[in-house]
């Protein structure tokens, strides 16, 4: 992995863990408005998923390119990466979003569905931040057949 490639890595998963664990929960400590905090939440977490869409594609891409197309560890880390935040993105956050323009009541079932839908999107962004974490840590050592 080149400097550049090691210095995208390190801005998506640097985002991944300051929007993720730093200011979104800050938001919401300090924010009375819970729907505030939630909506600026969502933005931020819809940037940091569109960055890490750009990056992940273009570090993957570059990994393919580099072992000419015999793909290596981190290929396959960059495409679970890609593949959680696509998930998580494209496919859990809708669906919340569905339901909150619907309406939450506290009680209901459309927020237990809410609830159930939130874990699994702080799931799939746990797995993507800790794979990120394994490559940022790994991106400065070279293997036996890494030059």
């Amino acid at each position: 992995m080149n400097s550049a490639e090691r210095i995208l890595l390190t801005l998506w998963v640097g985002a991944l863990w300051a929007v993720g664990y730093l200011a979104v929960p800050v938001l919401f400590h300090e924010l009375a408005d819970r729907m505030l905090a939630g909506a600026l939440a969502g933005t931020m977490f819809t940037l940091v998923a569109w960055l890490g869409l750009a990056v992940g594609g273009t570090l993957a891409i570059g990994e393919l390119a580099r072992y000419r197309f015999r793909p290596r560890w981190r290929f396959w880390v960059l495409l679970l990466m890609l593949a959680l935040v696509a998930m998580g993105h494209f496919w859990v956050q809708p669906m919340m979003h569905t339901l909150k323009e619907g309406g939450l009541q506290e009680g209901s079932a459309r927020a237990a569905e809410f609830a159930r839908l939130h874990g699994i999107s702080a799931s799939l962004y746990l797995a993507t931040s800790l794979a990120g974490l394994l490559l940022v840590a790994a991106s400065g050592r070279r293997g036996p057949t890494e030059a």
